[in-house]
Parts: structure tokens; C-alpha cells; sequence
């Protein structure tokens, strides 16, 4: 397993199934691993169905290998990151004032959701 994936590295795979914790994903023939609720977005993410469905392909980061148990943690989310941080950093070389929009949308969006998850929570009570 180690010889293939290393912790760090951004694969792609194919969510295989869904479970109110989490994804399993298939990053080959014979590796799976799972993302975590908390893993696949930014936010609360009340209903996972909302995020994924079986079939999807999906980039994953590898959070950690327990090759003991054989076990993968993935994250959707810090791929997600990643990806992102590296469009930033091209985009910037071309126009640098756009690196303040984007820290201002992260920021707006951040609130955003905070604000959202606890108008949910309070609506649930």
C-alpha cells in the first residue's frame, strides 16, 4: 500500500458507498479508503448525500496510512484546498490585487457558514 500512496499526495478516486460518517472511496483494484464527515466540505455538512453520491469521482488528499489495519484517511476538503491554493498562486503571478478578493470571499463565506449552521442547529431544536 505504501509503495503506491504516500501521506500528503492527491489522488482521484470513486465513491463506492455512503455511510452517515462518511465516504469509502476507490482510489484502485485493491486500495479504498474513507473520507470523514468532516472531510468532505467546508461547513456543516448536515446530510452527507448532499455533498456525494456513489459513482462520483472525486480528488482526495491522504491525510494517513495505518498499513496495520488497512486503513486510509482521506480528505476532500484540503484537496480541495490544495487545488485551490495552487490556482491562487498562478492566478496572482498574473494580477496581484486578486489574492485580496479571493481572502475576502474565504472570509465572507467562513461567517456564511457559521452563521448557517447555527440558524440550522437552533431550527432543529
Amino acid at each position: 500500500m505504501s509503495e503506491k500512496f504516500q501521506v500528503g499526495q492527491i489522488v482521484e478516486g470513486t465513491i463506492n458507498s455512503i455511510k452517515p460518517f462518511g465516504a469509502f472511496v476507490t482510489l484502485d483494484e485493491s486500495t479504498q479508503g474513507l473520507v470523514h464527515i468532516s472531510q468532505i466540505s467546508q461547513g456543516y455538512l448536515k446530510d452527507i448525500h448532499e455533498a456525494v453520491s456513489v459513482g462520483d469521482k472525486v480528488k482526495v488528499k491522504i491525510l494517513s496510512i495505518d498499513e496495520k489495519n488497512n486503513k486510509i484517511s482521506l480528505s476532500m476538503k484540503e484537496a480541495s484546498e490544495t487545488k485551490a491554493a495552487d490556482n491562487t498562486v498562478n492566478s496572482t503571478q498574473a494580477s496581484p490585487g486578486k489574492d485580496r478578493l479571493e481572502d475576502m470571499l474565504k472570509d465572507f463565506l467562513k461567517v456564511s457558514n457559521e452563521k448557517q449552521a447555527a440558524l440550522n442547529k437552533r431550527n432543529n431544536r
